[in-house]
């Protein structure tokens, strides 16, 4: 059985856009599974620790076999291979990849939390995720996505870039 999976991507250190698009790839070729789609590329402000580059992020919906746990070793296995290197708590990064909404599952534990937790609070999450799934539900808040997005109260500035994810 395949789940309904969206993974936030987002990179603030070097070739940004390359970085996306490798995890992209990555993510493509998970085994038994497939990328359904990409957002478009948003460039946003850091979040959490503002003494940093800003981001390019997107979402990608996907389908998968894995259970959560299977997908976060796959999730940290594509990271390592794109070329993410240790860094501080909401530091500057090459390629962070994040399980948003794995079906409706609420989990916590083992090193992974879904639904992500205070992705409703994070306009850089809601704005590329609304594009692609604005009626998607969150498992918790039970609101859509474009519900938690205009209740979002994040002040950072989020814009839509020219770039496009390849793979």
């Amino acid at each position: 059985m395949n789940h309904r999976v969206f993974l936030g991507l987002g990179s603030n250190l070097g070739a940004r856009q390359d970085f996306l698009n490798r995890a992209a790839a990555e993510i493509a070729r998970i085994p038994g599974g497939r990328l359904i789609w990409c957002s478009s590329v948003y460039e946003s402000d850091p979040y959490g620790n503002a003494a940093q580059g800003k981001f390019l992020n997107a979402v990608a919906e996907i389908e998968t076999p894995l259970d959560p746990a299977q997908l976060l070793g796959e999730v940290k296995r594509i990271e390592k291979v794109v070329g993410r290197t240790p860094s501080e708590h909401w530091g500057p990064r090459e390629i962070d990849i994040d399980i948003l909404i794995y079906d409706g599952l609420v989990q916590s534990g083992e090193g992974l939390q879904v639904p992500h937790p205070d992705m409703e609070r994070r306009k850089f999450v809601l704005v590329p995720l609304r594009e692609i799934a604005p009626d998607l539900i969150h498992p918790v808040s039970g609101m859509t996505v474009s519900e938690m997005a205009d209740a979002c109260r994040d002040g950072s500035r989020v814009v839509k870039t020219t770039y496009q994810i390849r793979f």
